[in-house]
């Protein structure tokens, strides 16, 4: 992560984070796709397999690098296109699969729930290490609405290949709270398994913050007088300690070093303003160096002024 340096740098949304070949990438995928030419598909496909292919063993990386790509082309016709040319490659599966279900989830429904899943075995057939198709999995299972024993199923057979998955993490989170099939109760059981288990600094250490965050702006969304007490969220124990973890470690360089650090620490400075700590908030806001992330700010407004807005108080104080 680059750290702020004597000027400040002005805030943008980026969804690569500080992934500087998936930024460069995502670039070079725009511009040839605005070509609209008929070889597409195979510039886009070997631009995208020459990143995946870098590091083939760095499953926190690939699952971030994957999640981005499918976010940015799950409306473009490139990764069902590249699967379709490529049915013997793992990550043209995986990324079109992952492409769909982001697809789903903005639309409301899944076109074809079984062809996801059929591109998912495949590709894991074909890299039976690779947990990836095990997360789009679990994220289908979700949107699915399916019963707990299946889920956890998935959920087992992410960690097998990849202990602190962040995104299957994250799936396991909203799956089990009272939003999809789950409970309060049970998302608290979660949080603290997580919190008993996990390292301090694993990928998926913003499990429990981002479980506070999600309760702190389901009470904001109310409007009304239960959006003007939701700062009082704070001051409860399981969230203050929760913010006390992170805010005592999480800004130290190279203490966060997965691949979506800079969205953990976006969470906690969003989550520090909100409790009112603003002294605490700053070195984290100077970690972020003005990499904004979408969520969890744009609940109040857009993202990169609401986060403007926030770095602004941890400067002054106001």
């Amino acid at each position: 992560m680059a750290f702020l340096s004597s000027r400040r740098r002005r805030a943008r949304l980026a969804l690569a984070l500080d992934d500087a070949a998936l930024s460069r990438l995502l670039k070079t995928l725009q511009a040839t796709t605005s070509t609209g030419t008929i070889a597409t598909t195979d510039l886009c496909s070997a631009q995208i397999s020459r990143l995946l292919d870098q590091d083939t063993d760095d499953w926190d990386r690939r699952s971030h690098q994957i999640s981005v790509l499918a976010y940015c082309l799950s409306d473009s016709h490139v990764p069902r296109a590249w699967a379709a040319r490529e049915p013997g490659n793992a990550s043209a599966l995986v990324l079109s699969a992952w492409a769909q279900l982001v697809r789903a989830r903005s639309e409301g429904r899944l076109e074809d729930g079984a062809a996801v899943a059929e591109s998912c075995f495949q590709a894991a057939e074909l890299a039976p290490e690779d947990p990836t198709p095990w997360v789009v999995l679990l994220g289908l299972s979700r949107l699915e609405r399916r019963n707990q024993s299946e889920v956890f199923g998935l959920w087992n057979e992410v960690l097998a290949r990849d202990r602190w998955n962040r995104e299957a993490y994250l799936n396991m989170l909203a799956y089990l709270g009272p939003e999809e099939m789950g409970s309060r109760i049970q998302v608290l059981d979660f949080v603290d398994a997580v919190r008993a288990r996990a390292p301090e600094n694993a990928p998926c250490a913003a499990t429990e913050l981002t479980a506070q965050v999600m309760q702190y702006q389901s009470v904001l969304t109310l409007g009304g007088v239960e959006a003007l007490m939701a700062r009082n969220h704070w001051s409860h124990a399981p969230a203050a300690q929760a913010l006390d973890r992170a805010a005592r470690t999480w800004a130290r360089p190279g203490f966060l070093h997965h691949a979506a650090a800079l969205a953990d620490l976006n969470l906690l400075a969003y989550a520090l303003i909100a409790a009112e700590r603003r002294s605490e908030a700053r070195p984290v806001f100077e970690a972020i160096n003005g990499t904004v992330t979408a969520w969890p700010w744009r609940v109040e407004g857009d993202p990169v002024t609401e986060f403007e807005k926030a770095r602004n108080r941890a400067a002054t104080g106001l």
